[in-house]
């Protein structure tokens, strides 16, 4: 008889949290849905994520192809159709089109290298400043300020140049200039989650503080990690491309967005489609991410959900 009634009470525990699952994707996206420029966001990074997995079989010709007979050719469809580069080619005659889609990878990586390394840096820095509060507090929110008080690109310059130009340095500068934001909202997030009763409740059976932390705090402080996540992904790609155009960054022949910029900006008169379309790139790359960013905001704040 016992038996019998824990596997009635114990099945639909089962089934109403799968449920609850279920029930919380079909209220994320339709809060997510109804912001159609994150739709649209959503639609473009998954695009620029498909170009970017399978820019070898997309891309008409090597990035690093040099026709020494095609310098500057103007795009295709702007010369009847007369050359056989959609986009045009560059100043040392590499078709523009090719090393914009292989840019793609360049740009993702960034992205995910610097956004991963702010993100689980920060938590980390935000978690031990928020639980233990007091005097280790006070000294990492101060040496938070003191990084927030310089602008981030011209910080970022100073790091590269003590590190060195390369794409790795500016990502990690791009990274150390991130951070405070996540640490700041990591550190919010848990003040105000540790006082709660459940985290009482767990103190109370015996959790150590690295299981209240991880395991009872984090998990409820994710949503504005989230947001600030997508936000910070479209900074760390604007950042190198900055880097690159300054030539801090990547460095030549990669064909990173805002190197190419570089590369192409003594023949801005002579020829515009070599800076027009990396240009365009960058822009339409950074501003679906931030539309996503809006959209992944109203979904996740409570606050912003409308009845």
């Amino acid at each position: 008889m016992a038996d019998t009634i824990t596997d009635i009470d114990n099945s639909p525990q089962v089934l109403s949290s799968a449920a609850l699952r279920r029930q919380m994707f079909r209220e994320f996206w339709f809060y997510f849905s109804e912001n159609r420029g994150a739709v649209i966001g959503l639609v473009v990074f998954l695009i620029l994520i498909f170009v970017a997995v399978f820019a070898g079989l997309i891309a008409p010709h090597s990035p690093f192809e040099q026709n020494r007979d095609a310098v500057l050719l103007p795009p295709a469809w702007s010369d009847g159709g007369r050359t056989a580069y959609l986009l045009g080619t560059d100043p040392v005659g590499r078709d523009i089109l090719s090393r914009l889609i292989y840019g793609a990878q360049y740009s993702l990586f960034i992205g995910v290298f610097v956004t991963t390394l702010s993100l689980v840096g920060g938590i980390l820095v935000g978690l031990i400043a928020g639980y233990y509060r007091g005097w280790v507090d006070t000294v990492i929110m101060r040496v938070m300020d003191i990084i927030l008080a310089f602008p981030s690109l011209l910080l970022a310059l100073v790091l590269v140049a003590i590190l060195g130009p390369s794409l790795t340095n500016g990502m990690i500068a791009i990274a150390l200039t991130l951070q405070p934001h996540f640490v700041r909202l990591t550190r919010a997030a848990v003040m105000g989650e540790k006082s709660r009763d459940y985290v009482t409740a767990a103190r109370l059976a015996g959790a150590g503080p690295l299981r209240l932390m991880f395991r009872t705090i984090l998990p409820n402080c994710t949503a504005p990690l989230i947001v600030q996540a997508t936000l910070s992904f479209s900074n760390a790609i604007l950042d190198a491309a900055a880097l690159g155009f300054l030539g801090m960054g990547a460095q030549p022949p990669a064909p990173e967005w805002g190197t190419m910029l570089a590369e192409a900006r003594e023949f801005i008169l002579r020829a515009w489609w070599v800076v027009t379309f990396p240009g365009l790139a960058i822009l339409i790359t950074v501003l679906a991410i931030n539309l996503m960013g809006d959209g992944l905001r109203d979904a996740l704040d409570p606050k912003l959900k409308r009845s």
